[in-house]
């Protein structure tokens, strides 16, 4: 942050322009009333960054006592290498965390590229679609465009998000308009874990990714009439899909880890995430069962890239040390599961 920023209050409504800086944290805001705030610099976020920019000399002719003036206009735009493909999140943040049954919200559009967007933010009601928030987000920066409370939650179960993506004074990669269709889940605005730890913000935000390195995210949607055939074929199937936890037979019990398998919804969820609630499904099957000596379990982790394979077999060495372990039947599963016999 530096002076002449204009920056948003985090915890409170308002902003200003920076005017002073007073030690490591302390800045003072100048608001459209023209009154000097003081806060806490990590309590702001900056909207629109400037830089002087001192304009040339006076020439004899235009002088007449004028002396050179500075003047705020330049925008910093700093391109990072990775920035040339759009990457885009939309991001809720409660404004007080710790009172989450009474508090308001605010909605964030991030820009993680080296491209301006110029968005529209809708929400769909009964009547049609309802603009919330227009403009433009700077490159690899993030804009503030709403702030609503828990009265207004069913106004945003659908949202969507349009773009048309551009560099200014430089040539660059033309990229097609984006219109992204969200459906929001309203019930984690009233659960804490909901907002998590995040590469945004320093606070927790529930956070749905809208374009992944130009990709934009699709919702799934399935009629009626693909159900019907899924199930259909389902009945036509010699061996039944696998389920996430059954017995096979009376000897084997047979785990499905994937992640698809074991959650509805992976919206938000970060790799790490996904992990950590695999390994919590498979030592709550472990627990359960090292009681009963010898019993079986096959635990189908997929071929993959090998890190839940890796991990399952680090808990096993450092947890379950009596316990026997051996790849599963190839000719069922191939590499994609181990079984784990009780000792």
């Amino acid at each position: 942050m530096k002076i002449g920023d204009k920056v948003r209050f985090l915890n409170s409504v308002g902003g200003g322009i920076i005017k002073e800086k007073r030690g490591k944290d302390i800045i003072v805001v100048e608001d459209e009333d023209g009154f000097d705030v003081p806060v806490l610099a990590r309590e702001c976020v900056v909207i629109e960054s400037v830089v002087d920019v001192e304009l040339p000399k006076p020439t004899p002719q235009s002088a007449y006592g004028e002396t050179p003036r500075k003047e705020m206009t330049e925008v910093v735009v700093e391109e990072t290498p990775e920035g040339e493909s759009i990457t885009a999140v939309l991001a809720f943040l409660p404004v007080e965390e710790k009172k989450l049954s009474s508090t308001s919200y605010e909605a964030y559009l991030v820009n993680d590229s080296n491209y301006f967007l110029s968005y529209s933010y809708l929400s769909r009601g009964e009547n049609g679609w309802q603009l919330r928030s227009q403009g433009q987000v700077e490159p690899n920066t993030k804009v503030f465009m709403d702030e609503f409370d828990k009265s207004s939650l069913n106004d945003l179960e659908k949202v969507c998000i349009q773009f048309i993506a551009y560099k200014k004074d430089k040539p660059f990669k033309f990229k097609n308009p984006y219109s992204v269709e969200l459906t929001i889940d309203t019930v984690k605005f009233y659960k804490l874990h909901s907002f998590r730890e995040n590469d945004y913000f320093d606070e927790n935000a529930l956070v749905y990714p809208l374009i992944r390195r130009d990709l934009a995210e699709r919702e799934i949607v399935i009629s009626a009439e693909e159900i019907k055939q899924a199930l259909y074929e389902k009945e036509e199937k010699r061996r039944p899909r696998i389920q996430p936890i059954h017995k096979k037979d009376t000897a084997i019990l047979e785990v499905d880890l994937h992640i698809e398998q074991l959650l509805d919804n992976l919206r938000g969820l970060s790799s790490s995430d996904m992990l950590h609630y695999q390994l919590a499904k498979f030592n709550e099957i472990m627990v359960d069962n090292l009681k009963n000596k010898g019993q079986k379990i096959v635990f189908i982790h997929g071929k993959g890239d090998g890190v839940l394979k890796k991990a399952i077999y680090e808990e096993l060495n450092k947890k379950y040390k009596s316990a026997y372990i051996q790849d599963a039947s190839f000719r069922e599963y191939g590499f994609g599961a181990t079984m784990v016999t009780i000792k």
